[in-house]
């Protein structure tokens, strides 16, 4: 086992650096907190199987601006709002060869 020795002095500034960056973290978290309780926030995966689509379709609906998306850490969410949303308008597109519904 090493023992290291340091300063009491040093210690308490390393104790007062590291409360003060808790309490920035903190505050930082507590501005986003409310957005997270109040709707539930959905992956690639799960909308996908919540609406029966393939990855591809998901990104089509991306891209033809049909389903809302936050992107964090390089990672898509969603509403399940508007996941919902969608699957009660009826969707545009679904799976088949050229993406698009037979009417």
């Amino acid at each position: 086992m090493e023992v290291i020795a340091i300063q009491k002095s040093v210690l308490e500034g390393m104790k007062n650096e590291l409360k003060e960056l808790l309490e920035l973290t903190e505050n930082a978290t507590k501005k986003y907190t409310p957005i997270f309780e109040e709707e539930q926030w959905l992956d690639n995966q799960e909308v996908c199987l919540m609406m029966n689509i393939t990855k591809r379709t998901l990104q089509t609906y991306k891209d033809k601006g049909l389903l809302p998306y936050s992107r964090l850490n390089r990672k898509n969410y969603y509403k399940r709002s508007d996941v919902q949303a969608l699957l009660e308008a009826g969707q545009p597109y679904n799976s088949n060869s050229n993406g698009f519904t037979d009417e």
